[in-house]
């Protein structure tokens, strides 16, 4: 079967095949790659344990496929187009060729400095260059890399950096963000001052040279890296080897640390690339994610590379220096596919329909959304400013924990439908179950969304926690991954992802465990308990509602700084509460779980129906909690 979809028609063929014949497609997948011993069997897996392997036997190199097998045919190819956070500053690019030194370069640098196969390297690092040619670099050396967002607390660093043992962090000394210089050095100082007894390295990068503070485990990126050799031979990795962690949050205070291993990743990323953005050689390809998520390692990294494709990196944030910047990348370098968040998508919008009407946006030729359920109002407005109604939509359905892009329309050859993901990707049955686990057959149902059946990009396990694994995503139903998301299909089949069915708040297109928040909360010695809700939120979708019962009951708008002030310092600021009602009680039940349901509705403004409050402990609370609901 072809690698990239043309048709409907061809759709619905493969499709059919993919589900009939699994190992057999993916098997024509994987040896359109450079494998270093063949593959021996294409899939091992039980849903119990639970145990799935891919491709076993097979001995490769992921970066051999993002580089070294296109120098012939595209060394002189932009690979990477760095576009930094001042736009007067010029863009970067880095060829195939160049790319490759630089990754070798530094993976002789990291070698050098004490790194080994399957020991683990954080990165605490903005949107630059160096940032991929890191992660690429652990890779070429089979190292394990874990990216950590460079907006999360020093807590939250040395947290991930202590569950990963990791040997090694590589951060900037600054992040330009916007008008701001964000002291990233600084944070990872605090995280190892906290305690990271692992660390023998801090690699630092050179972003802005403003000063900083030096210690014995402190060396510079540029004294290390440059003067190592271009050349350094792929470490051979099996199939399953680990390449990366990456922690996400759930429904209890701890960071699971999610891995993904080299072989299955690799076809799967590459395929869903290929497929849901159409890519054609010469195409300008522009994903505004972070590389700290899931989506910049899936389609900013390695996807585009493995496919030979130009990737567009950019460093600044999408409202400065003015609200029309994005639109001025897109023209400037002739963007075909652009793929971004539906937070950014009503942040511009709500900036005025004047910022995209200033540029020539005629090169798009896809939208793509990410991260959560785009509504409708945001996704006319993209079609019609953005994409002026000749780019389709690719309303893209996916997680942490799936590796890449799992439900989708495919641009040009399946409809699109505002507010529906659509359709599963070939190879991917994707099923709507009620609260027993019994499959829903047909069309117009709405349940819990599984998959029965493994891909090659899934979850692996949760890094020194497999039981952890199991019982959050495989043990909710006999033989199927549970999503942990409520869906519903209509008529034709399409699916609508509706959200989060477990306690994880959806926060501009990044989940955060209500648990966590909770517990920053409660580390303030005047917070006696807190519960914390999603709201229905303009801009980033859902915000953080924090309900509060302290100590002093005559505490005002310091203390909700101060209590802003604990969650920025332990989680970060991406995880401060939007609304924070000080209240006497927590509706609970008789055996004292929160009632969450009762607070969510309250939160949204749906008090009228809180269904039968008669059987909780506490049922006085709930008219309180109501009366000093924040609108």
């Amino acid at each position: 079967m072809t690698t990239q979809i043309k048709s409907l028609q061809e759709y619905k063929d493969t499709y059919k095949y993919s589900v009939e014949s699994p190992k057999a497609f993916w098997k024509e997948q994987a040896e359109t790659f450079t494998w270093k011993k063949p593959f021996e069997q294409v899939l091992q897996w039980n849903f119990d344990e639970p145990n799935v392997k891919w491709f076993t036997g097979g001995k490769l190199n992921i970066t051999e496929n993002c580089l070294d097998r296109h120098i012939e045919t595209r060394g002189d190819q932009v690979a990477i187009l760095w576009e930094p956070n001042e736009p007067d500053s010029p863009a970067k690019t880095f060829t195939y060729k160049e790319l490759l030194a630089a990754v070798s370069k530094c993976a002789n640098a990291l070698k050098a400095n004490g790194i080994q196969k399957g020991d683990r390297v954080v990165f605490y690092m903005p949107m630059v260059p160096e940032l991929a040619i890191g992660v690429l670099a652990c890779a070429r050396i089979g190292a394990v890399h874990s990216v950590v967002f460079a907006g999360f607390s020093a807590q939250a660093l040395a947290d991930r950096v202590n569950d990963a043992t990791a040997k090694m962090i590589i951060c900037s000394d600054f992040n330009k963000r916007g008008a701001k210089n964000i002291p990233i050095k600084t944070v990872v100082d605090d995280a190892i001052k906290l305690g990271c007894p692992s660390i023998e390295t801090v690699l630092v990068h050179k972003n802005t040279g403003d000063s900083i503070e030096w210690s014995g485990v402190d060396k510079w990126w540029h004294e290390q890296v440059d003067p190592q050799s271009a050349d350094c031979p792929a470490e051979e990795m099996d199939s399953e080897d680990m390449l990366f962690i990456l922690y996400t949050s759930g429904s209890t205070g701890k960071p699971k640390g999610v891995v993904h291993t080299c072989g299955g990743y690799m076809v799967y990323t590459c395929y869903s690339f290929r497929n849901v953005f159409q890519y054609q050689d010469g195409d300008i390809y522009w994903c505004t994610a972070d590389i700290g998520w899931i989506t910049g390692h899936s389609y900013i990294v390695y996807g585009p590379l493995l496919a030979g494709a130009t990737t567009v990196m950019s460093e600044g944030v999408p409202t400065y220096p003015d609200p029309g910047r994005f639109w001025e990348i897109c023209e400037k370098h002739k963007v075909n596919q652009f793929y971004t968040a539906p937070t950014a998508i009503r942040a511009l919008m709500a900036k005025g329909d004047e910022w995209p009407a200033k540029y020539d946006l005629s090169s798009l030729k896809l939208l793509g959304s990410v991260g959560e359920p785009i509504n409708e109002e945001a996704w006319h407005w993209y079609d019609k400013h953005i994409g002026k109604s000749k780019a389709p939509i690719v309303d893209t359905w996916w997680q942490t924990e799936t590796g890449g892009i799992m439900i989708t329309p495919l641009p040009g050859i399946t409809d699109t439908k505002p507010t529906y993901a659509s359709y599963p990707m070939p190879g991917i049955q994707a099923i709507l179950v009620d609260k027993e686990g019994n499959e829903l057959t047909g069309n117009d149902v709405e349940g819990l969304l599984c998959i029965k059946f493994p891909w090659p990009s899934m979850i692996r396990t949760t890094y020194g926690d497999h039981s952890r694994c199991k019982n959050v995503y495989f043990s909710a139903f006999k033989d199927l991954y549970f999503t942990g998301d409520g869906a519903r299909k209509d008529e034709e089949g399409r699916i609508r992802v509706i959200g989060r069915v477990d306690d994880v708040i959806n926060v501009s297109g990044h989940r955060m465990g209500t648990a966590e928040v909770e517990n920053a909360i409660n580390e303030h010695p005047n917070v006696v308990e807190s519960a914390v809700v999603g709201y229905p939120h303009e801009i980033k979708g859902q915000g953080i509602y924090a309900y509060v019962i302290t100590q002093d009951k005559e505490l005002g708008d310091d203390f909700r700084q101060e209590i802003l002030d604990v969650v920025k310092r332990e989680i970060g600021p991406i995880a401060k509460p939007d609304k924070i009602q000080f209240v006497t009680g927590l509706p609970k039940t008789r055996s004292g779980k929160i009632m969450r349901r009762i607070l969510r509705k309250i939160a949204s403004k749906d008090s009228s129906n809180l269904g039968d409050i008669s059987t909780l402990l506490n049922p006085e609370v709930v008219e309180a909690v109501k009366d000093g609901a924040l609108v």
